[in-house]
């Protein structure tokens, strides 16, 4: 048995055979069987093929894995043309996904880490495209317990860096020196961050140092690929031990500095910063609640979940009116989604919802119609979001209950009904000859009883 001290790092002891756990206790019934096809005719036309991964490691650990991805000895081109139904894509990474209907296999060729490079080069990996054997391919991973493969034809786990004892040991661990694996990819202090809530592991010792001492490189990192990082955490069901590991480590004020400045410094004596910390945190864990529920977050609510806070704050600072939000939630949303490369789908309906709050605790009138209100396409995440408010403070269950039993009627309502009620609530509009803006109407939206 080869142990992580005989070889588990990359470019160490290459000539030892790799740790093979035979029939492993795996349940069968949790195999892709698209993946196993996938498998079986590259295996048939002479090229070595596994499952790889995230779905080997949740397998082994007894969870049912989200995804199942193969790594081949095939290149893409000879790939493509074995499965007509292939598809070659990416740039940085080029694989192919070979689709069954809508349901896709990652199929990527085994890779080796990019040429070194002189000392003082800058390390980040900008291409990721030189073929290599299994052995490499494991080797070139972020972190131990993700570069196992699982031999489907024949049973058996392969493991080249020692991911089965970490493992078994419940650790988080780089394969090979941690600061090098995390300055050649900053995200992978994200994921790191992300497996360990998710799993219940602890970090390696030296992989913690790293992502402390490397933490200021996430602000080199490219932005979408760090927002998805950011909304994984979100829906992952930690987002609080998460949140407050990223804190932790310091990558919190690279990627979300005005949430960090938010919540202040760690050990902050003033008891009402010490408040304003915990009503973020109580929102976390409302969200993860819901996740754990059932009720995995929208990219939207996962956003105004994170900014609703600042939001807030911003607003009575500035003396809005209480529950008028939607001066402070421009300001603050739409330089975020312009930083983070939110789309404006997401980051306009994360900034309505977050305005419309004031609606549940409105009565009907002439400007507002409850009915046209459940009926807006934004109105179930709207109400997400309150129901999260409400699990955080501990109050408003009683107005949720009341939008909740409204929802079939409306639900219900006949075009005739709809009609009556967008005359009921329509705006008269006018403009004044030469008037500014500011001496017009605001516009009317679905909520407020305009065209759905």
């Amino acid at each position: 048995m080869t142990s992580k001290e005989e070889g588990s790092f990359a470019g160490e002891h290459d000539d030892l055979e790799p740790r093979r756990l035979e029939h492993p206790r795996l349940e069968q019934d949790d195999l892709d069987q698209d993946a196993l096809r996938v498998i079986s005719r590259l295996t048939r036309n002479g090229y070595e093929a596994y499952l790889v991964g995230g779905c080997v490691r949740d397998l082994l650990l007894g969870r049912k894995p989200k995804d199942f991805d193969v790594a081949t000895a095939a290149h893409p081109r000879q790939v493509k043309r074995l499965f007509a139904n292939g598809r070659i894509i990416g740039r940085r990474f080029r694989l192919v996904h070979v689709a069954y209907g809508s349901h896709i296999i990652e199929t990527a060729t085994f890779r080796r880490a990019p040429i070194a490079r002189e000392a003082d080069e800058d390390l980040l990996i900008v291409e990721d495209n030189e073929y290599g054997t299994a052995r490499e391919d494991a080797q070139r991973r972020d972190f131990t317990i993700n570069a196992l493969f699982y031999d489907a034809l024949n049973h058996r786990v392969i493991d080249y860096v020692g991911g089965l004892d970490d493992l078994e040991a419940a650790v988080l661990r780089t394969i090979g020196d941690p600061r090098v694996r995390m300055a050649e990819d900053p995200v992978r202090i994200l994921r790191a961050v992300k497996f360990a809530t998710r799993l219940g592991f602890r970090i390696d010792d030296q992989t913690w140092s790293a992502m402390c001492e490397l933490s200021p490189d996430l602000a080199r990192s490219a932005k979408p690929r760090v927002l998805e990082e950011i909304l994984r955490l979100l829906r992952s069901g930690t987002s609080l031990g998460a949140f407050r590991m990223l804190r932790a480590c310091g990558a919190l004020r690279v990627i979300l500095p005005q949430i960090d400045e938010y919540l202040g410094a760690r050990n902050e004596p003033d008891p009402a910063a010490h408040d304003r910390a915990d009503s973020f945190w109580r929102l976390l864990e409302a969200l993860d609640s819901e996740v754990h529920a059932g009720h995995a977050p929208t990219p939207a609510v996962s956003i105004a979940v994170l900014c609703l806070r600042l939001i807030e704050r911003d607003s009575a600072a500035k003396g809005r009116e209480a529950g008028d939000l939607g001066e402070s939630a421009a300001d603050l949303l739409e330089p975020f989604a312009l930083t983070m490369r939110l789309s404006r789908r997401d980051g306009g309906r994360a900034q309505r919802i977050i305005v419309q709050q004031r609606r549940f605790s409105q009565v009907a009138s002439k400007r507002f119609s409850p009915l046209l209100f459940i009926r807006a396409e934004e109105f179930p995440e709207a109400l997400h979001l309150f129901k999260l408010r409400s699990m955080a403070w501990g109050q408003g269950w009683d107005v949720y209950d009341a939008w909740v039993s409204r929802v079939e009627k409306a639900h219900q309502a006949s075009p005739e009904e709809l009609d009556a009620a967008r005359r009921t609530t329509k705006k008269r509009r006018r403009r004044r000859r030469g008037g500014s803006t500011a001496d017009r109407p605001e516009p009317v939206d679905a909520s407020d009883g305009g065209p759905e």
